[in-house]
This record gives C-alpha cells, sequence and structure tokens, in this order.
C-alpha cells in the first residue's frame, strides 16, 4: 500500500471561505438547538462527521423528523424531511445573509417551523443577518 499525501492547505489561502463556513455551520446548529431536545453541555447542536460533509442527523419537528447535511462533495445543503421531501441549496459563493435566507426559506417551504437568533455568537464585532443587527462585545441582548 503507498503512502498518499494530502495536498498543502495553507490557512491565508482559504480564511474566507473559513469564516464563512463556520457561519454558516453557526446557522445550522441554532436551527438544530431550536429542535433537538436540551441534553447536558449543549450535546444536541453537534454537526456529525459523515462520508460527504456534516450533518445534524435527526431532528424532531413536531410529529415529523428532519435532517440538514451539509454535502462537500456535492457542494450542495440539503434539507430532507422523513418520507422524502427534501429541499437542496448551492453551496457556492455566497453572503452568509443570503445563505440565512435561503435556508429559512428552504424551512418554511417544508412546513418546519423555526426561529433562531440571527447573530453569529462568540465572534467580535459581529452582524446579525436580519435588519443589520449588531452585536459586540460589550453589548447584551
Amino acid at each position: 500500500m503507498t503512502a498518499t499525501r494530502w495536498p498543502a492547505l495553507r490557512v491565508e489561502d482559504w480564511t474566507a471561505t473559513r469564516e464563512t463556513l463556520h457561519r454558516w455551520t453557526q446557522i445550522v446548529g441554532k436551527i438544530r438547538l431550536a429542535h433537538a431536545p436540551m441534553l447536558n453541555h449543549w450535546w444536541q447542536v453537534t454537526l456529525y462527521v459523515t462520508p460527504r460533509g456534516l450533518t445534524t442527523s435527526s431532528m424532531p419537528a413536531g410529529e415529523r423528523v428532519f435532517e440538514i447535511e451539509f454535502d462537500f462533495c456535492a457542494h450542495r445543503l440539503r434539507i430532507t424531511v422523513e418520507g422524502g421531501e427534501h429541499r437542496e441549496l448551492a453551496l457556492e459563493p455566497k453572503t452568509v445573509a443570503a445563505f440565512y435566507a435561503e435556508v429559512m426559506d428552504a424551512l418554511a417551504s417544508l412546513q418546519l417551523e423555526t426561529r433562531i437568533w440571527p447573530v453569529p455568537v462568540e465572534i467580535e464585532h459581529a452582524i446579525g443577518v436580519i435588519r443589520g443587527l449588531r452585536c459586540g462585545p460589550q453589548r447584551d441582548f
């Protein structure tokens, strides 16, 4: 068996992508927080690694169950409801606000009522994705 080396990936070369993906995963994590039953130490908001990316795993939504998956191989975000109904969004260059709006529209189209706090957490000088909400380290909401 021959050893396969991963390609070099300098942090400076993908900083903007990393920061955007961080904020996108926060949005999906907050959706999980809104739907999954509370567990010690917020364990219910974890995203799980899959062969293709990350997943929320199954989450309850009233009498239904759904999942959100980042498929990094196909460059898609997939929201799947039990029974197979689903919506897909392209993982392509877009603002965090555009991603938020697309995800919330997809959830609404699947009748998955979801309300989350639209401001990034633990990010200095964060700007909310709705109505320009601004949150800094000294501001209390």
